[in-house]
């Protein structure tokens, strides 16, 4: 046998030997447009459109300047596994990746380093256009594009003239099965003026002025513009989203303190759309987690709307789900921007007044202002953190509860907030956890309605569950003994009949904000008029750019001002403000918007101009739209076959992505109603950090030892943590390290063989070998390593070989279908230890199994098919399929996986499977990788082909 040092290298599979082959295969697939995906129509049209359409689609990627670490493209690596499968399948795959390139990281990393957000954001998607080409992935090129590019802002921009001049009408069939639809504004316009509408006033539509139209429609627009509480973060310079904001009201980038004010903004009525929105969610398949978080944003909920009486201030109307409960109502709370506080409050407590109800203060008028001064530091995140401590004043009023004639005093608090349902709420802390502890610090009463279980005690804790009705009645109705949906129907019943109250159903979500204080961001394709009216730009004239900035910093004040005003750097622009147009009453001078959209609206259509990037003049064509998007295979939503992507997008990008969806289907842009059919949500590449006795991260790709001995750096031991990988903790692996070191098949091959693909995992650099150690016996199947020559035999398999290559060949298929890649290559390896057994490899085993794993490791296989004398790419060959099904017929017993001695899993195995092949099964096996969660056995017991027993370190 010749020794490893002695072999030529040339001949080895070494991760010099990768690196060569892996960069001629990738210019080749370059060259020949291996990977385009053929349109019906248009600029990329072609043959291919003939084949059953497949659309598979990454999550929009950031482009970064740190660049990319081994956990990013975790995702990426998985659809092109998937996108290469489905090629082999015969199918015509659109497959391709763009970058989402505006917004606030970019602004704020060219102000760090003194550049212009446009170099900084170039030079990262260079670089990581670069680390992405490394690794193989079979993009079509030719649709790749970036949201700052001006072609894409055009359509982004005219995304939302259509938005803007639609309104929404409850009345119309929408073609999803109900009720609602966007239509044009101008058809609103022409009910107005046939008398079909009448105007909020009653006067004619043709008596009113163009101004007073003008504020009418905008009643009705999608995106309109209003006076809106806002979390305002003078540190940035700009208006934050809620989910930007942290819980102790400080931004998320930058740590700045957020306050609420009211700001002149744009908003999309995305409102209109929250039923569609929630009923769309069971015909597409998503997991029931997003399902779940969207559902609880959208936030339906039915009840009553109830009007109290305030002496002098007419009535104050709350919303509530339990209209039940209304006898036990003791208090009020109202937002501190409530109307009924805009008038002055009294200058003396009124008699009764309990000293806990005061805030230490002279007078209700003192008390309020002086807490709603407070609360305005305190961003929408903040005041409604359930942990936070419950604040409030006594305002002074009371409120007359309708069912018992009962004064209720009425508190200013924040964390009831004006944006949800009325801006005020009826407190009944006999059976509100947070009412409760509101009541107990302000010495309010606490009245039961339910009756608890026995031994409860309503005195120490709200009692939160269910029972029948007590202490409920007046003279006219009584909902004693009744149960909770009885006493419900009964009570609204009667505040309907007394016009004291009405049925009603409102919804947690609010109207999507889409102002952005910023420079970085796509313009708003509006202009103002002098007397401030808005008018769209016409479309030819797209899409608006951005003008250059030397100073594109917002002018940032005392970040610690809540007064401080925002002026935006596109303020600093004259001339570019500034413009005179005609827009069909004369040559006049309009005023552009210093304000750009969020980050949020390049993200909301892409996987469109995917399919039609160089159509100039349409969004996207109708018959490319039907092909890629429409509905097909009974999927009644259409959209995107498979999008994949981090939960951590689960609420706000698919949402708004939706809505807009929505009303492009319902203006007839597109067919689909739905854009993404299919989602899945990949887990995360964790990974392990090490600290010595200081507390000092230490670099952990040096660090030895294990689980058992212990870890050590330089000799000394260090504690080890688990968590996210960066630079800082002196974890980072970048996908260029490793492509290096080993080559990006086998990068690719470890990426995918670590764990199910919707759980996290940690990375092991010391574990990649074992992915290169098998590619390495692959490789030594075909070639031998001495001399290059082919290896493979082309004499007939024996049987058992026939057996477990269509064993494989099903197994593996089954797995690619259903997204678990780590287990078709926990089958692959079991097929390439066999070969490696045998005297010789015989061709018509060792061709199967290198298509079966070309979506994995593309590049060594597509060297071995043609080393096996194949012209054509085996990213085009067809997929291996079973011809004779009585070789998958094969004698079976269950095996008994155990973990620690407890049962985890069964499995179905051949009564012949040897110990090796049954370790490889049972430690593949999902249960099994899900209760490793990671961790390395310390051995493994194997009693083929009935028992496994997997043995870990005790905790």
């Amino acid at each position: 046998m010749v020794d490893d040092v002695a072999r030529e290298p040339e001949f080895r599979y070494t991760a010099k030997l990768a690196d060569q082959i892996e960069h001629k295969w990738q210019e080749t697939w370059d060259r020949d447009g291996t990977f385009n995906a053929d349109n019906p129509v248009g600029d990329l049209a072609g043959a291919g459109a003939q084949k059953q359409p497949w659309f598979v689609m990454d999550m929009f990627p950031y482009p970064s300047g740190a660049g990319l670490h081994v956990g990013h493209p975790l995702g990426y690596i998985a659809t092109d596994t998937l996108a290469r499968y489905q090629r082999m399948q015969g199918k015509n795959v659109l497959y391709t990746l763009g970058f989402d390139a505006f917004g606030l990281p970019a602004e704020q990393y060219a102000i760090q380093t003194g550049q212009h957000p446009r170099k900084t954001t170039l030079d990262a998607i260079a670089n990581m256009t670069s680390q992405l080409a490394r690794l193989g992935l079979s993009h079509d090129p030719r649709r790749s594009f970036a949201t700052i590019d001006d072609d894409y802002v055009k359509w982004t921009q005219w995304i939302f003239l259509q938005i803007f001049n639609s309104w929404f009408d409850p009345e119309e069939p929408n073609g999803e099965g109900g009720l609602g639809k966007a239509r044009p504004i101008q058809d609103l316009i022409d009910q107005f003026a046939r008398g079909e509408r009448s105007t909020p006033d009653g006067r004619p539509w043709n008596t009113l002025s163009a101004a007073e139209r003008s504020a009418v429609l905008d009643e009705y627009r999608l995106a309109y513009v209003s006076e809106s509480p806002v979390n305002w973060c003078p540190g940035l310079g700009t208006v934050l989203a809620n989910e930007e904001v942290t819980a102790d009201g400080r931004s998320e980038r930058g740590n700045f303190p957020v306050f609420t004010r009211s700001l002149k903004q744009w908003n999309m009525r995305i409102t209109a759309y929250s039923d569609r929105l929630v009923e769309a969610l069971d015909y597409i398949d998503w997991p029931d987690k997003v399902r779940s978080m969207q559902k609880h944003w959208i936030g339906k909920s039915t009840g009553a709307t109830v009007r109290f009486d305030v002496a002098g201030r007419g009535e104050l109307q709350v919303f509530t789900t339990r209209p039940d409960t209304l006898f036990g109502a003791t208090f009020m709370v109202v937002a501190p921007e409530h109307p009924i506080l805009e008038a002055a409050l009294a200058q003396q407590w009124p008699e009764g007044t309990r000293d806990a109800w005061t805030g230490g203060k002279t007078s209700p008028a003192q008390a309020v202002a002086d807490y709603k001064d407070w609360s305005s530091h305190r961003s929408d995140v903040e005041r409604q953190a359930d942990a936070g401590e419950k604040t409030g004043v006594f305002t002074g009023l009371y409120g007359t509860n309708p069912v018992n004639g009962k004064p209720v005093p009425i508190f200013v608090a924040d964390y009831v907030l004006m944006g949800y349902g009325t801006g005020a709420i009826m407190a009944v802390p006999a059976h509100d956890q947070r009412d409760f502890e509101f009541a107990t610090k302000f010495d309010l009463d606490i009245i039961p309605t339910i009756q608890p279980e026995e031994g409860f005690d309503i005195s120490q804790e709200a009692w939160t569950g269910d029972g029948v009705l007590i202490n409920s009645e007046n003279e006219e109705i009584s909902l004693n003994g009744l149960n909770k949906q009885e006493a419900i129907t009964r009570i609204i019943e009667w505040l309907e009949a007394k016009s004291l109250g009405d049925p009603t159903t409102t919804y947690r979500l609010r109207d999507w904000l889409f102002s952005r204080q910023r420079y970085w961001g796509e313009p708003f394709p509006i202009v103002y008029a002098e007397d401030g009216s808005v008018h769209a730009l016409p479309e030819e004239m797209l899409p608006v750019t951005l003008p250059h900035l030397d100073d594109f910093s917002p002018r940032t004040f005392d970040p610690e001002d809540a007064n401080s005003n925002p002026e935006t750097p596109l303020g600093r622009a004259k001339d570019w403000l500034s413009v005179e147009l005609d827009l069909g009453d004369g040559l006049q001078t309009y005023y552009r918007d210093t304000n750009t959209m969020p980050n949020w609206a390049g993200s909301c259509y892409y996987e469109l101009r995917y399919v039609d990037p160089k159509e100039k003049d349409a969004l996207i064509q109708p018959e490319n739209d039907t092909y890629w998007m429409g509905p097909r295979d009974g999927k009644a939503r259409g959209g995107v076959d498979l999008y994949v992507g981090g939960v951590e997008h689960a609420v706000l990008h698919l949402l708004y992505a939706r809505f807009w969806q929505k009303v492009l289907f319902d203006l007839g842009y597109v067919k689909a109603a739905e854009p993404f059919h299919r989602l899945f949500n990949q887990g995360y590449v964790m990974a392990y950090a090490f600290t010595d006795e200081r507390g000092v991260y230490v670099p952990a790709e040096e660090v030895e030892g294990d689980e058992k001995s212990g870890f050590t750096y330089q000799g000394k031991p260090v504690t080890r943590e688990y968590g996210k990988m960066g630079k800082s903790l002196k974890n980072s692996v970048t996908p260029d390290e490793m492509c290096e070191r080993y080559g990006a098949d086998t990068f690719r091959l470890y990426e995918m063989s670590m764990g199910p693909l919707d759980l996290s995992r940690p990375w092991e650099t010391r574990a990649v070998v074992g992915a290169q150690r098998f590619l390495q016996r692959l490789w030594r199947n075909v070639i031998n390593e001495d001399t290059g020559e082919l290896l493979v035999s082309e004499e007939e398999a024996d049987l058992d070989t026939k057996r477990l290559v269509a064993k494989t060949i099903a197994e593996v298929t089954e797995e690619y279908d259903n997204l678990r890649i780590n287990t078709a290559i926990a089958r692959m390896i079991v097929l390439n230890n066999h070969l490696t057994g045998l005297v010789s490899v015989p061709r018509e085993a060792i061709e199967p199994l290198v298509l079966l794993l070309s979506p994995v490791a593309p590049h060594i296989c597509e060297e071995l098919w043609s080393r096996l004398g194949h012209d054509e790419s085996v990213s085009r060959a067809v997929f291996p399929k079973v011809h004779d099904e009585s070789l998958l017929v094969d004698e079976t017993v269950t095996c008994i996986v155990q973990v620690n001695g407890k049962l985890r899993a069964k499995l179905e195995v051949a009564a012949d499977i040897d110990d090796s092949e049954l370790e490889q099964c049972a430690l593949a096996a999902d249960p099994i990788v899900k209760h490793l969660d990671g961790r390395v056995p310390l051995k493994v017991i194997v009693r083929a082909p009935k028992l496994v027993n997997v043995v870990l370190p005790k905790a």
